[in-house]
């Protein structure tokens, strides 16, 4: 198991209990301003842990959970989402969760000047936005002269794998926090823990979590069925990429016959050359003779 006996902080059971319990208000207040003074973004004091159900239908994915969310000491709302896997839908996923998010808000009957912001933090443990940079935060801006409409919605995403592929140092914070999650010896995460109290009291939950039978249990249990999942996935990629050499074959053979075929050489000799049937030859012949 990774980390030796510690379960590994990205998967979203041991996220959550880091990040996302009431008595660890200031871990997420830490990793939040980490997030928000990469950006540039006014920092926070205080969260508020809210209840992380949305809908019923957005748990369906087990792969995907609202993971944490919270509210500021301004009002402003957060969810964080943390990512395993790669399902090709993060933008369409995240637009879901920030449009439940922002107007969840609103109380019938109540003018819309009392909304606040509303921001969807998405940590991934893939690559996704096409940049080199592990931090993208998104906005809505007018096209041509990148003028920000609004800052009620933002959108950062924090790519985890990325981080090894820069030249970074530990004087950023959001840098630490990221290490944390994807340090793999307990020396390390002990390192990157006695530089931040935040992240030293998130080390002791995890110790204390690796430690608890049925959170490994379904630790466990979780790691199959993204493994499970991710050999799905590639099993249908291969069968993908076998028909396409497949058809990509039979093209080839088509294109040959026919030039064959120009050529006037008849319908036997030509399916003794290439990969196809006399029938299929034939067949061919037949629809360039518009037979």
């Amino acid at each position: 198991m990774r980390l030796g006996e510690l379960l590994s902080p990205p998967v979203d059971l041991v996220f959550k209990r880091i990040f996302g319990a009431e008595d660890n208000q200031d871990v997420l207040v830490s990793f939040l301003n980490a997030v928000f003074e990469d950006a540039g973004q006014p920092l926070i004091a205080s969260v508020e842990i809210l209840n992380p159900f949305l809908e019923k239908d957005a748990w369906s994915d087990k792969m995907s959970v609202l993971d944490v969310k919270a509210r500021t000491e301004s009002g402003m709302l957060v969810d964080i989402e943390i990512q395993l896997c790669n399902r090709r839908d993060m933008e369409k996923r995240t637009l879901f969760y920030w449009s439940k998010l922002f107007p969840g808000q609103w109380q019938e009957g109540e003018s819309y000047r009392p909304l606040h912001k509303a921001v969807t933090v998405n940590v991934l443990d893939f690559d996704y936005v096409p940049t080199d940079r592990c931090h993208s935060p998104f906005h809505l801006r007018e096209d041509a002269t990148a003028r920000l409409l609004t800052d009620l919605l933002a959108v950062p995403f924090v790519e985890l794998r990325k981080l090894t592929a820069q030249s970074v140092g530990l004087d950023r914070r959001l840098v630490r926090w990221m290490l944390f999650l994807t340090t793999q010896t307990r020396e390390g995460l002990e390192e990157l823990a006695m530089q931040e109290p935040a992240m030293q009291k998130a080390m002791t939950t995890l110790e204390f979590l690796s430690q608890d039978e049925q959170a490994r249990q379904l630790y466990e249990e979780r790691q199959k069925a993204l493994m499970t999942y991710t050999a799905d996935v590639e099993g249908a990629r291969e069968e993908g990429r076998e028909e396409g050499r497949e058809e990509g074959e039979h093209r080839r053979a088509v294109s040959t016959a026919r030039k064959l075929m120009a050529a006037g050489m008849d319908v036997k000799q030509i399916a003794a050359f290439v990969d196809l049937s006399v029938d299929e030859v034939d067949a061919i012949r037949r629809s360039l003779n518009g037979d």
